[in-house]
């Protein structure tokens, strides 16, 4: 077709209709719909992987910040030696958990061990740097009032370092006060301890398997109440010091 044939149509008005019959199909206007559609084509596993990352951020965050879990009815450091045995931990998870009550309104009863291991006449040098750690995270601990009660197996050692053991009316003892006679239980003279159901723990020990019993474990351990220097307490200190006192009255001297 000649150029001139060209503005002859022109003039018939005939161009637009040759130009629609020219256009390409996929150049027509989409409808909103179809846009949506032709962008989650070509993005949707840009969008799908943003949700994911996203998703675990905040879990991140919130876990971290305490966020998703719930706080712990009452909380207990035990200090020794050598780390519990992980079954002998829910065994005295348990135990508390049902001399305990849903002090916080939460709808549930959480115990919570925390585990600071300490000797002095370790020498392996990685095992010494973990037992500092833990003495200082036992300090913070101390410090924020975490741990409402404390398991020892050296009592008068604990108190002689950090002096927080309780007297028998909950005040701090004097300067001078470093006795753990009135201000401990043990546990074997404690029935509502020493009687409970705890059954036994397996661990792995050099490659070898050890069995035993929780209650044999405990057995030699002493129960303390800590006191507060400062206003800032233990969460549910007066239903911990209701326990304390159940368990104290419970034990035979």
């Amino acid at each position: 077709m000649r150029i001139g044939d060209i503005d002859e149509l022109d003039k018939e008005g005939k161009s637009d209709s040759l130009i629609s019959l020219l256009q390409p199909e996929n150049q027509k206007a989409l409808t909103g719909a179809e846009k949506f559609k032709n962008w989650w084509h070509y993005r949707k596993w840009y969008v799908i992987i943003g949700v994911i990352l996203f998703g675990c951020a905040c879990s991140l965050i919130g876990n971290a910040l305490g966020l998703f879990t719930k706080s712990p009815d009452l909380q207990i450091a035990y200090v020794g030696k050598a780390a519990l045995p992980q079954d002998t931990v829910s065994a005295l998870e348990q135990i508390f958990i049902s001399l305990a009550g849903d002090y916080n309104g939460d709808g549930e009863v959480i115990v919570q061990i925390n585990q600071y291991t300490s000797d002095s006449q370790t020498a392996d040098a990685e095992t010494a740097y973990y037992q500092y750690a833990s003495e200082i995270t036992l300090m913070a601990d101390i410090s924020e009032g975490e741990s409402y009660f404390f398991l020892m197996d050296e009592p008068q050692a604990f108190q002689q370092e950090y002096q927080v053991l309780a007297a028998p009316d909950g005040s701090c003892p004097s300067q001078a006060d470093y006795s753990v006679a009135d201000k401990t239980i043990l546990w074997a003279d404690c029935p509502l301890l020493s009687e409970a159901e705890t059954g036994v723990y397996t661990e792995t020990i050099a490659g070898q398997t050890v069995t035993g019993s929780n209650q044999e474990v405990l057995a030699g351990l002493y129960l303390g109440r800590r006191c507060f220097y400062t206003d800032k307490v233990s969460s549910n200190t007066e239903e911990c010091s209701v326990l304390w006192n159940l368990l104290s009255n419970s034990c035979t001297n």
